[in-house]
C-alpha cells in the first residue's frame, strides 16, 4: 500500500451494493496485499465472512515480490523460510504452493572462508538425525572456523540461551552482543556463528538486536526440534507464489481483491459500521484490518484506536540490499552458500527459478546493509566482483553479462533493544479494527512467519468482533517436524 497508485476503477459491491453490508456481522476490509493482508482475507473468508481486500501497489506479496528484466524474473530479494515457520508452512499448503518452495531434507548450510587456508575454507553446519542438543554436536566439532576452545565455549553458550524465558520482558531491553560476550564468545564466534545466522533471520548483527529477539531465533530454530532449521525456498518466482497463486486462493474464497487501490482514510459511526475511504468510493464494512506498515497504519488509525499511537513511529526500519549477477558460464555447483571474511553474506543460484536458459545468475542477499544500501552500483560492482572472485574461483575465467541492484531501504523493522514494548497486537481499542504486519506482536522478528503468523492474529480478533468462531483458524504451536 506504500505506492500511493490511485484506482483505476471505483470498488464498487464489496461489502454490498453500493457500500452498503449485505447482512450484519459478515463483511469486513482488509487494507494491505502483503503475506499479513492475504492471510488475513483467507482466513476470514474462510469462516464465511465477505471480504475484500485492497492493495495500493499493482500486485499482490508486499516486500516479497518478483519483476521483470529483460527474459529473467527476478525476485527482489531472496526469502528463505525454515521448517519451524509452520504459518508460513500452513499459508503456502492454502495456496497451494508448497511442492513450488520445498524444504531440505536435512539442514545442510556450505560455510566458505575467503581467507582461510586452501583445503580449510569450506565449513558446513549440518545435523544429524539425532535429539536436540545433539543433532548440531558433530556439525560443531568439526566446524573448521572456529578453533577447539571457540566450539566449546559456542556450545556452553547454546545451553545457556536454551535455558532462557522467552516470556521475561527482561531481555527485550537487552542487546543480544553484550550477552554473549558475557558468556565467552569471541568476536570470531560471533562472526562465524551466531551473526551468520542472526543477521539474515533478525536483519541486524548481534550487537544491534533484542536478546528476546535473538533468543527466541536460536531457541525455535536451533534449540526446539532436530529438524526446525531445515531450510526452504522457493523454486520458483515469488511473485508466482504471493502475487498469481495468493489471488487464485483469494478467487476461490470469495475474496474481492483489488490491486492499485490506495486507502485515504477509516473510521467508524456511531452504530459501529466501519467507513474506509479509496479514490472515488466509500466502502461501509464490520470490521476493518489494517495490514500495512508501521507508519502507514499510524496515519490511518482513527483517534483513540490505540492507547500510544505515537510508538508505531519508534519503531525504525532496516534494509536489505541484493546484488544480482549473471555470469556467461557456471560458476557455483550448489544451491546457496554463506560466506566469511568477505562483506559477501549469502549467495543463491537463481538460474531456474529466473527462466535463464544459459550461463548462471547468482543473487547475493545483504541484511543489515545500512553502510550500504545508497551505494552506487558502479561502487557495488567494484566491490562484490572482486569478493565473488575471491569466494568462487571458478568466476576468474568468466564474464559478467548483467549486474544490477534492488534496494528494501525499509526491509523489516529494526529488531532493536526495547522494541518488544512497542509492538501493538492484534486487537485495537476501536471495536472491530485490527492490526496485522510482521512488525506486530508476534514474538518472532520481521519474517515472513511474523507476517502470516500477524494475519491469523488478527483474523481471530476480527472474526471475535463480528460474534464468529475462529476454530478453524490453524494451530501454529504444533512442533516443527
Amino acid at each position: 500500500m506504500s505506492d500511493g497508485t490511485q484506482a483505476e476503477d471505483p470498488v464498487a459491491d464489496t461489502a454490498g451494493h453500493h457500500g452498503v453490508p449485505s447482512s450484519p456481522g459478515t463483511s469486513a476490509v482488509v487494507v494491505g496485499g502483503g503475506l499479513a493482508g492475504i492471510t488475513a482475507a483467507l482466513a476470514l473468508a474462510d469462516a464465511g465472512v465477505r471480504v475484500t481486500l485492497l492493495e495500493g501497489r499493482p500486485r499482490l506479496g508486499g516486500l516479497a515480490f518478483s519483476f521483470h528484466r529483460g527474459d529473467l524474473t527476478v525476485d527482489n530479494g531472496q526469502h528463505v523460510y525454515l521448517r519451524c515457520c509452520t504459518a508460513y508452512r500452513w499459508f503456502l499448503d492454502r495456496i497451494d504452493a508448497s511442492t513450488l518452495a520445498p524444504l531440505q531434507d536435512r539442514l545442510d548450510v556450505p560455510v566458505l572462508d575467503a581467507n582461510a587456508a586452501p583445503g580449510r575454507r569450506l565449513g558446513r553446519l549440518r545435523r544429524d538425525a539425532l535429539p536436540v542438543p545433539l543433532h548440531l554436536g558433530r556439525s560443531l566439532a568439526t566446524y573448521p572456523h572456529l578453533s577447539l576452545a571457540e566450539r566449546a565455549k559456542v556450545g556452553r553458550a547454546a545451553l545457556a540461551l536454551r535455558a532462557l524465558d522467552l516470556a521475561d520482558p527482561a531481555l527485550d531491553a537487552q542487546d543480544f552482543g553484550s550477552w554473549l560476550a558475557a558468556h565467552g564468545q569471541s568476536a570470531r564466534a560471533v562472526e562465524a556463528l551466531w551473526d551468520l545466522v542472526g543477521v539474515a533471520t533478525l536483519n541486524a548483527v548481534a550487537g544491534d538486536a533484542s536478546l528476546g529477539l535473538a533468543a527466541m531465533v536460536f531457541k525455535t530454530g536451533l534449540l526446539s526440534d532436530p529438524g526446525a532449521a531445515d531450510i526452504g525456498w522457493a523454486r520458483v518466482p515469488l511473485g508466482e507464489l504471493h502475487d498469481r497463486l495468493a489471488r487464485k486462493a483469494l478467487d476461490s474464497a470469495g475474496v474481492r481483491t483489488e490491486v492499485r487501490t490506495r486507502v485515504t482514510s477509516i473510521s467508524i459511526d456511531e452504530n459501529g459500521l466501519w467507513s474506509v475511504q479509496v479514490p472515488g468510493e466509500r466502502i461501509e464494512t464490520d470490521a476493518v484490518v489494517l495490514a500495512v506498515p508501521q507508519r502507514e497504519a499510524h496515519d490511518l488509525l482513527p483517534p483513540g484506536a490505540l492507547e500510544a499511537p505515537e510508538r508505531l513511529l519508534d519503531i525504525g526500519t532496516a534494509p536489505i540490499l541484493n546484488i544480482h549477477v549473471v555470469y556467461d558460464r557456471k560458476v557455483l555447483n550448489r544451491p546457496f552458500f554463506a560466506a566469511l571474511g568477505s562483506p559477501v553474506q549469502w549467495v543463491f543460484d537463481r538460474t531456474e527459478a529466473s527462466g535463464l536458459r544459459e550461463g548462471q545468475y547468482l543473487a547475493l542477499s545483504q541484511s543489515a546493509a545500512q553502510e550500504e544500501i545508497d551505494e552506487p552500483v558502479a561502487v557495488l560492482r567494484e566491490r562484490y566482483l572482486p569478493e565473488l572472485q575471491r569466494l568462487l574461483p571458478a568466476t576468474r575465467g568468466a564474464r559478467v553479462k548483467d549486474f544490477f541492484v534492488t534496494r528494501e531501504r525499509t526491509a523489516t523493522f529494526a529488531p532493536s533493544p526495547g522494541v518488544g514494548r512497542l509492538r501493538p497486537g492484534a486487537r485495537t481499542k476501536a471495536p472491530g479494527l485490527c492490526l496485522a504486519g510482521a512488525w506486530t506482536a508476534t514474538g518472532w522478528p520481521a519474517t515472513m512467519e511474523s507476517a502470516v503468523r500477524s494475519g491469523i492474529s488478527a483474523a481471530g480478533a476480527a472474526l471475535g468482533a463480528l460474534g464468529r468462531s475462529g476454530a478453524h483458524l490453524p494451530d501454529l504451536f504444533e512442533e516443527a517436524a
